[in-house]
């Protein structure tokens, strides 16, 4: 096992790292009968199916999910297994539990591995703070750099407010403005490190519907997403991926029955405007569900138009998770935002932008709302 090295008479000489080596063997012995239990259990104890112990995630697994949890409860550290489309099963360590979201079993999920180290916008704020005399602001971002929206300059301040709160620098003053230190970069760089410790990999949710419903879905899913992009992953024919490559062909004869897509296998192409067209059947369906639910007409809202009215709740759609918006006559559907979730029940106002993105002005409360 290459663990010793034979001196000759008898005598041996341990690697480097034996302990070390030999407690990773252990604990993965561990974790492959854990994966053999879970498989047996749910009847997935398929011939053919590799298993993937994965403790440094670098490249992306697209996969169900079949189990999720503790691989150290001391530490609070967390655990998913997943069915991979490539045809692997895999074991993959996502970190602190408070730091993934909770994803229920059998959804269809990504992992993507966090990379540590300084980002752009770092890089933007250390640029603007030099210009300043050490300060950052979102004013001094759009003075400094006219192309930026206010939009983009406050994903700035969410990463400086972030920092603040681990206590890795950037002090917030009283007028709203940051005094950030001269070593903003070094502290940057330690504060990535330290999030990739409780966060070393991201879960997106592609789906909670079993694969083989998608084929009909009357709004854009992640196999819509994969067709557009020319099947990015290829799926092997066995396990998951044999579901994923069944789901897939027919997805594609749905989308041409619907005149949404065009040719077959690797031909295929969807049509100028699917996704959209997808994204307003699957609103305008949704729409009218809810509107029997409270009573009120749905009215889309428009790239341009200024939405204003109560945060009621979210709605998840199968291509992503919407904020329903109630007014005194009607509601409306637009795309979900984290920073929503804390103003529930509130009032709030913003402008649809053609990415069908809004930048929120929330108000106080319910009953005594507050439309900027």
């Amino acid at each position: 096992m290459d663990l010793a090295e034979d001196l000759g008479g008898g005598r041996y000489r341990p690697a480097d790292g034996l302990e070390d080596t030999l407690r990773r063997m252990s604990e993965r012995g561990d974790i492959i009968r854990l994966i053999q239990r879970e498989l047996t259990a749910r009847w997935l104890d398929r011939p053919g199916v590799d298993q993937a112990v994965t403790t440094e995630l670098h490249d992306q697994v697209v996969g169900r999910l079949i189990q999720r949890g503790f691989s150290d409860e001391y530490r609070d550290r967390r655990y998913v297994m997943i069915d991979g489309v490539d045809g692997r099963v895999h074991y993959v360590d996502i970190g602190r539990g408070d730091a993934v979201p909770s994803l229920p079993d059998n959804a269809t999920v990504r992992i993507d591995a966090v990379k540590a180290g300084v980002t752009q916008a770092d890089r933007a704020i250390d640029t603007i703070a030099g210009a300043h005399g050490g300060r950052y602001s979102i004013d001094l971002h759009l003075r400094h750099d006219p192309q930026a929206g206010e939009a983009f300059a406050t994903s700035h301040v969410r990463r400086l407010e972030a920092m603040r709160r681990a206590g890795a620098g950037p002090e917030r003053l009283a007028d709203g403005s940051w005094l950030i230190p001269e070593d903003h970069l070094a502290r940057a760089e330690a504060f990535a490190h330290r999030q990739l410790r409780d966060r070393p990999a991201v879960l997106a949710l592609l789906s909670t519907r079993d694969v083989s419903d998608l084929a009909a879905i009357e709004g854009p899913t992640w196999l819509d997403q994969e067709l557009a992009a020319g099947v990015r992953r290829p799926a092997r024919d066995v396990g998951f991926g044999r579901e994923v490559r069944a789901a897939l062909e027919a997805r594609r004869l749905w989308l041409v029955e619907q005149q949404l897509g065009h040719g077959e296998g690797r031909e295929f192409r969807l049509q100028t405007g699917a996704l959209e067209d997808l994204g307003n059947r699957a609103l305008r369906s949704a729409g009218s569900q809810l509107a029997l639910q409270l009573a009120k007409p749905f009215s889309p809202a428009w790239n341009g138009e200024r939405v204003e009215g109560v945060i009621a709740r979210p709605a998840d759609l199968e291509g992503g998770s919407y904020a329903l918006v109630e007014r005194s006559r009607d509601f409306t559907l637009v795309p979900w935002r984290d920073v929503l979730g804390r103003n529930i029940g509130k009032a709030a106002s913003g402008i649809m932008r053609p990415d069908g993105s809004i930048s929120w002005r929330c108000g106080r409360d319910r009953a005594s709302p507050s439309i900027s």
